[in-house]
């Protein structure tokens, strides 16, 4: 018989004190077990009982409930969404921006923790904003002073503004990033209510609107840019980490490093690219990325966004197009020609094939089939 019994581990802060949450529903044989803990309580503000933070009650949950009961630890122990990519930590706009007296910026150490933590410079910038606009929504409460209600407030005054979900999780990740990373406290706010996640389907391009966006420009950078997104499904980050030596034109293929999730894989080079790759890197001798600035740096996320910008301009394509854009017309053609999704699933980097699925709700061949009950 399939064991049914779940314990749910929570950290707990109570008079300045670190505690094991020991979260369950009730059960003979759990509230037995527990008992043996000799410094048991019970909170009425978590509503769960608690134990001393230590590494003797820790070993003495799991040999105590081996067997007995799974032991969810998806709330204690930290996991880090960080990225870690090949970029160099840059806080200089914040340092070069205009203080003022009236106004309460991130403590020192939130920034040493982002860095610590190799947090990309995109989410870096994000936390960072969301954070400061967090606590001076509190002109005249310390931040240590801020509580659990306070930062429901906040989010409440958020969602009455109509902000997006997206933002919103953003806002609560950089409140939970300083509570729970920079001072830690982990989960201090797991009971904060997220939004529900938007169900939206991706935006897509047809063949033709793809092949009509990269002739429209005539600079070969530019071209090669569109291109690669496009043939070979990439994020916009994995294209600007790109280095020469990941075209690998024997094979065909295109290496992608540390890609989301820290992880490598393989996408596909199409011939029409490689040509042009070819006269690009003649033209441009292109020395530690792929794609670099005036200056030998990494290509910026912002020049592709303005390439994006002008060339769909040029191109007379009315829908609003990005990067992301192109990747999901990559896998929503792949699967309409007939691929099968586990391998859109690998070229796209997806941890599970549901990620991937969405793009069955927007493929052509999904619907061809059906007949319209207009035409019956």
């Amino acid at each position: 018989m399939e064991n049914k019994r779940h314990l749910t581990l929570k950290h707990l802060l109570i008079d300045n004190k670190k505690y094991i949450g020991l979260q369950f529903y009730s059960d003979k044989v759990i509230n037995s077990l527990i008992k043996e803990f000799k410094d048991l309580d019970w909170s009425k503000e978590f509503n769960m009982h608690y134990i001393p933070n230590n590494k003797a009650n820790l070993d003495t949950i799991f040999s105590l409930f081996r067997g007995i009961a799974w032991i969810n630890t998806n709330y204690f122990f930290e996991k880090s969404n960080s990225k870690q990519l090949d970029e160099t930590f840059d806080i200089s706009w914040y340092r070069k921006r205009e203080t003022y007296s009236d106004y309460k910026y991130c403590p020192a150490s939130y920034l040493d923790k982002l860095e610590i933590k190799r947090y990309s410079n995109n989410t870096v910038k994000s936390y960072i904003s969301c954070f400061e606009k967090f606590i001076n929504h509190y002109p005249n409460i310390k931040i240590d002073q801020l509580n659990e209600k306070d930062v429901r407030d906040y989010i409440l005054f958020l969602v009455r503004r109509d902000l997006s979900n997206s933002y919103i999780n953003q806002a609560i990740n950089s409140i939970k990033f300083y509570y729970e990373i920079v001072l830690g406290m982990p989960n201090r706010f797991y009971q904060i209510e997220r939004p529900r996640k938007e169900k939206k389907l991706p935006k897509i391009l047809s063949n033709a609107e793809v092949k009509k966006l990269i002739s429209a420009t005539t600079n070969l950078k530019h071209k090669c840019i569109l291109a690669l997104l496009y043939s070979a499904g990439l994020r916009r980050g994995e294209l600007l980490n790109l280095r020469p030596s990941d075209i690998d034109s024997e094979r065909m293929l295109v290496k992608v490093n540390d890609a989301k999730g820290n992880k490598d894989r393989y996408t596909l080079l199409a011939k029409s690219t490689l040509k042009d790759l070819r006269l690009y890197y003649k033209q441009y001798r292109p020395k530690n990325y792929l794609f670099e600035g005036q200056k030998g740096d990494r290509y910026s996320a912002s020049s592709v966004a303005n390439i994006m910008k002008q060339t769909t301009k040029k191109a007379r394509i009315k829908k609003h197009v990005t990067a992301h854009t192109l990747r999901h017309s990559f896998a929503t053609h792949l699967l309409e020609n007939g691929t099968d999704l586990r391998y859109i699933q690998i070229l796209l980097g997806h941890n599970s094939t549901k990620t991937t699925e969405i793009y069955t709700h927007v493929a052509s061949n999904t619907f061809n089939s059906i007949k319209n009950p207009l035409d019956l």
